[in-house]
């Protein structure tokens, strides 16, 4: 991996957490950042690490993720350059809550926990974002929680490629085409389920004819069909 040298500072000022600082306080906190480059599939850190500073992603992307005892992986979220991770064992003390790994070839600016701490007290107004992300983040593990309580893995799987149609498709006559951005595995772990009942369950759409798989690549012949059975189950 061939990363040209990245200007922190650019990388800080770009951060939703930290806009509205003043040039000079960027360069003040860029000076205590360091950069770090992980491979695709190299790990940032694991659950249950002491936490050790506050991560922002440069370029790339990252998945944060919890594992079973079975070993069974539960995707929280994948992020990309301009977000942060790991905000809340900064303040609370605590260990990490959950594994971050690379996605692919990325770079991350790190700055130590007891930095970054000391930087939110000289600067509240950094704190009061990082609470509004972390509320964020509540929410959206909230959400997760209800899909996975009250929801089928045929409604999950509905749900995902309906949201993937209609972000990335392309009408075609045959219907909606897309490419699956991530392997069966990959998306049972984004589901909460195995890899088997995610290829059971598209060879059942395709037997009912609602769409057609090969491989990676979907063609989602009955749009209105598939979010009928969204309807019928609400």
């Amino acid at each position: 991996m061939n990363y040209e040298r990245t200007d922190l500072a650019a990388v800080l000022q770009k951060t939703g957490l930290l806009a509205g600082l003043t040039p000079a306080e960027v360069q003040m906190l860029a000076a205590r950042t360091v950069r770090k480059i992980f491979k695709a599939g190299e790990l940032l850190f694991c659950e249950g690490e002491p936490c050790t500073g506050f991560h922002i992603v440069a370029k790339g992307k990252v998945r944060i993720f919890k594992t079973s005892m079975s070993g069974r992986e539960q995707v929280l979220a994948v992020e990309g350059p301009g977000s942060s991770v790991a905000e809340l064992p900064v303040f609370d003390g605590g260990p990490y809550p959950a594994s971050v790994v690379a996605v692919e070839d990325s770079e991350v600016a790190f700055i130590s926990r007891r930095d970054f701490h000391a930087y939110c007290t000289e600067h509240p107004e950094v704190a009061l974002k990082v609470l509004a992300v972390v509320g964020g983040r509540l929410r959206r593990l909230v959400g997760i929680i209800e899909e996975l309580s009250f929801t089928t893995i045929r409604q999950r799987l509905v749900s995902t490629l309906l949201k993937m149609a209609q972000a990335d498709g392309r009408a075609t006559e045959q219907g909606v085409e897309f490419q699956l951005p991530y392997s069966h595995q990959e998306m049972a772990n984004q589901l909460g389920t195995v890899r088997e009942l995610i290829s059971r369950n598209l060879m059942r759409l395709q037997a009912e004819g609602l769409l057609e798989v090969d491989a990676r690549h979907i063609v989602i012949k009955d749009m209105a069909g598939l979010a009928a059975l969204l309807e019928a189950s609400a």
